[in-house]
């Protein structure tokens, strides 16, 4: 049946949305435009370089109804790929977008294999069409994620990945960091977050187009942010932790002090500093580092490249980043690095500072003492001396602090020692960095600092043993588990003394203890031991006595067996316990929590809240600060060596806006109006100060005092008037 006036034809929009309604009833009209569309692209592919507007629009026509006519359109798809293989750096680029275009519609249709699409479009990459090549790299991205939305296919992304691995060896340099841009994209999106995604990165940084090296040394660089684990963890973490007001209840008393008051503060401080270390130690986490297969390998590869290629000054610091949070994660052991890195601590050097963050975050225990103390010397001796300006010592100070907390034992006695006499250096921000250096060493080994400045030794700092090289502390107990024996003995004994005797406010005997300052407790100690020695005498005394007077028998004993007696109930048997019986004890009675029952939640509350007070608690029972956290996560953070306790000069309008803001809500400055009614008239006096000078000149010269000497020629001149007079 031929159909006279028909327009459908001419008018694709139309018969493309009446073909999708009912596809049998409009099969002619379907046919007439694939043979039209057949006879145009045998003219197009004669003059691949040319526009063809007609096949434009029948190729997005065949590509929109091609679910309708799965049989006639078997071989479309193919026909649009061999053309892109074919004449794809030469085609238009209009058409060529159009041809992709189809493509993705048929695929979307599921016309086409993922396999066969996203390997045309990798090949496409190598195109100079900048347009083009976001495009597709937005559609991989989209379309894969797609396929491992509800569940990933292994089989599919093990080949996608190794053909991107063959990519990455490309020729081709914007093919080749296009290919590694999509990987990264694709693992930040946590779509390919597995081992192999990492180790084929990898393979980019030793890539011989630097631009594709660089990329691949800038996401092993960079913070993961959206590590979704990490933060399950942090959360999970939280409220394993006892919080601000747990540590408080567990020390409650009745008693309110200006000590007391200062020492909660202190707990609060610590406590949220905890908190912030376990945050921080999650966010620095960087699980790319950690998938990769041979650490120990890549690390060396990539500083033998950077000894061996001639790079910019920028890649050459990536490269020294990447390696050395390598050494540090995995606790390589590289001994060229140092010497290497070593040549460019200098002040006058660029970038120092980041070079000092380096060998920080590359020293770990592992490395021998000796490979590690000629770079602390040459920080000590470049940095850390009077001819440098102020700020140069404090960041030398703190570069030392933070490779000595990772590697505690490459510093010296001689070595520490002079560098604790600057606490007493008169620059501020020198002081502070010392101090900083001194407590790491107060916490980890105390021996090596001179006796004034360990400080105030606490229960926890009697539990520190100073490891030798290579020794490892693997504990079989709990920690601080002996706190539970001691509150369920203490708990037994408050029931049996709560049904026999009166309840006594322990706390409030402790509160005041704790109000005693030291002279007091050393003066009590000193009366203890002269009453002990008065006794011992009177006892001798009474000794010489009774043996000068041996022949007398009516001697009365009574009295000096009382007296006897009393000085046994006066006298105090000390027993001498020293620190290595303590910590026995101590540690038998966690071993014998530990292996007798499970530990709850709540149990680790209360050891991690005993471990508080250890850091609270001296040797002698009295409250004082908390010593500082030595333990560092795994990226030594650049401000933790560019604090420098300084205050920074401000601009002239950061100083304008807080005089500003400082002089909000307070009355104005200078004369203030005494007048009740604001209507009524000045005095002459108020109204002087408003004038211009120049009328008021002539009574203000009156008003200077004159000197002694005007004063006498005016008393002469006036006496010479009077005697003219006369």
């Amino acid at each position: 049946m031929v159909r006279h006036n028909n327009q459908l034809p001419n008018n694709l929009p139309q018969l493309q949305n009446l073909i999708k309604r009912d596809p049998a009833s409009y099969k002619d009209e379907f046919l007439q435009q694939q043979r039209h569309y057949k006879s145009l692209l045998a003219v197009f592919t004669l003059r691949p370089t040319d526009f063809n507007k007609s096949l434009d629009e029948l190729v997005m026509f065949m590509a929109q109804v091609a679910h309708c006519y799965p049989g006639e359109l078997s071989s479309f798809a193919q026909e649009l790929t061999d053309i892109l293989q074919t004449h794809g750096p030469v085609l238009d680029k209009d058409m060529r977008m159009t041809f992709c275009r189809a493509l993705i519609l048929l695929r979307n249709k599921r016309l086409l294999t993922p396999t066969d699409l996203l390997s045309l479009f990798f090949g496409l990459l190598r195109s100079q069409d900048k347009e083009l090549r976001k495009f597709l790299e937005s559609h991989i991205v989209s379309d894969i994620k797609n396929l491992n939305s509800k569940h990933k296919d292994a089989k599919l992304n093990r080949n996608l990945q190794n053909f991107m691995y063959t990519m990455l060896k490309d020729n081709n340099a914007k093919a080749a960091k296009m290919s590694l841009g999509i990987m990264v994209d694709l693992y930040k999106k946590n779509i390919w977050r597995d081992t192999k995604t990492v180790n084929v990165i990898s393979t980019g940084c030793f890539s011989k187009i630097t631009k594709v090296m660089v990329a691949a040394l800038k996401f092993f660089v960079t913070v993961d942010t959206n590590d979704s684990s990490d933060e399950s963890d942090s959360s999970s973490s939280d409220d394993d932790t006892p919080n601000t007001r747990e540590v408080i209840m567990a020390n409650k008393v009745s008693k309110t002090t200006r000590k007391r008051t200062k020492n909660l503060k202190k707990v609060k401080r610590l406590v949220e500093k905890n908190k912030k270390k376990k945050k921080q130690s999650f966010s620095s986490n960087f699980a790319a580092l950690t998938l990769i297969h041979d650490p120990q390998g890549f690390a060396e590869k990539l500083f033998h490249q950077l000894e061996k290629r001639h790079e910019r000054f920028e890649v050459k610091m990536l490269t020294l980043d990447v390696v050395s949070r390598l050494i540090g994660l995995h606790q390589l052991i590289i001994f060229n690095y140092y010497p290497y890195i070593q040549r460019f601590l200098q002040p006058h050097q660029k970038e120092v500072i980041r070079m000092m963050q380096f060998i920080a975050q590359a020293s770990h225990e592992l490395i021998p003492p000796d490979v590690l103390e000629p770079v602390l010397r040459t920080l000590v001796n470049n940095f850390v001396s009077e001819r440098n300006s102020s700020d140069v010592m404090a960041i030398g100070l703190n570069a030392i602090r933070e490779m000595c907390s990772r590697a505690p034992l490459v510093m010296t006695e001689d070595i520490l020692r002079d560098l604790a006499q600057y606490k007493n250096y008169r620059e501020r921000s020198v002081m502070m960095a010392a101090k900083s250096l001194i407590h790491v060493y107060r916490a980890t080994m105390p021996h090596l600092l001179h006796k004034k400045d360990r400080g105030r030794p606490t229960e926890a700092t009697l539990e520190i043993v100073a490891k030798k090289y290579g020794e490892v502390d693997a504990k079989e107990f709990v920690p601080g588990a002996e706190i539970l024996l001691e509150t369920e003995n203490t708990k037994a004994d408050d029931d049996s003394d709560n049904s026999d005797e009166e309840w006594v406010n322990v706390s409030q005997s402790e509160d005041e203890n704790d109000n005693d300052n030291d002279e007091v407790d050393e003066e009590i100690e000193e009366q203890e031991d002269e009453e002990i020695e008065r006794h011992e005498d009177e006892e001798i005394e009474s000794q010489k006595d009774e043996e000068s007077t041996s022949d007398e028998e009516d001697i009365d004993h009574s009295n000096y067996s009382q007296k006897s007696l009393t000085i046994e109930k006066i006298t105090p048997t000390k027993k001498v316990v020293t620190k290595q019986q303590q910590l026995a004890e101590k540690k038998e009675k966690a071993v014998e929590v530990s292996s007798m029952r499970i530990l709850t939640d709540e149990d680790f509350k209360r050891i991690e809240i005993a471990q508080l007070n250890k850091q609270l608690t001296t040797a002698r029972n009295r409250k004082r600060p908390a010593e500082p956290d030595t333990s560092r996560g795994e990226l030594v953070r650049l401000k933790d060596i560019e604090n420098i306790y300084k205050k920074r000069k401000h601009d002239k309008q950061t100083r304008i806006d807080s005089i500003k803001q400082g002089q909000e809500g307070r009355e104005k400055f200078g004369y203030k109006d005494g007048r009740l009614n604001p209507f009524s008239s000045k005095t002459n006096r108020e109204k002087k100060k408003t004038k211009n000078f120049m009328m008021i000149k002539h009574k203000a010269k009156g008003k200077v005092k004159k000197s002694f000497k005007d004063k006498q020629i005016a008393l002469r001149n006036h006496l010479v008037k009077l005697k003219k007079m006369k």
